[in-house]
């Protein structure tokens, strides 16, 4: 089994296949009197068809290793995961390789960080680490299908990077 180095998620590193959404350096506007700082704007939806919504996903928790043995995209929009907890979750990500998933990358969030993966790019199940498991998820909404899945023949192996 190929195993995959889950790397800490870095800005930058995504890039291409999702936004790394986090309050980072100083806030872009200071509200209610001063004590709340506003981090403006840090993510585009990307939604055909549809209209944007607000969901909550409570998955179980998961530890690394971890088996990685299919893979999924929405070809009609984006998806934000923005965990309820603070502790960090497992992104697998992957470029389009004539319709199929190419080789996987892998990324552990720090507390604080939420990610939004692009509309049709190969990504892993949703994975907390820790915490509760409940995320709030910003993605497409409609009645009409929008999801695809792959599953690899010989899984892979995500270990500690």
């Amino acid at each position: 089994m190929e195993k995959i180095p889950a790397l800490p998620a870095r800005r930058g590193a995504m890039s291409g296949l999702a936004e790394l959404i986090e309050c980072t350096g100083e806030p872009d506007k200071l509200i209610n009197k001063g004590l709340c700082g506003r981090f403006h704007d840090l993510a585009e939806l990307d939604i055909v068809d549809g209209k944007p919504g607000i969901s909550l996903f409570k998955s179980e928790i998961f530890s690394l290793p971890f088996r990685l043995e299919m893979m999924e995209r929405h070809p009609l929009g984006s998806q934000a995961f923005i965990p309820m907890s603070d502790e960090g979750f497992l992104v697998v990500l992957a470029e389009d390789e004539n319709g199929r998933p190419g080789m996987p990358r892998a990324f552990v969030t720090a507390p604080g960080q939420a990610v939004n993966i692009g509309r049709n790019v190969w990504h892993g199940v949703l994975t907390p680490l820790g915490g509760s498991g409940l995320f709030a998820v910003v993605d497409r909404v409609s009645d009409g299908p929008n999801l695809e899945e792959h599953w690899f023949d010989t899984a892979f192996e995500v270990v500690k990077g």
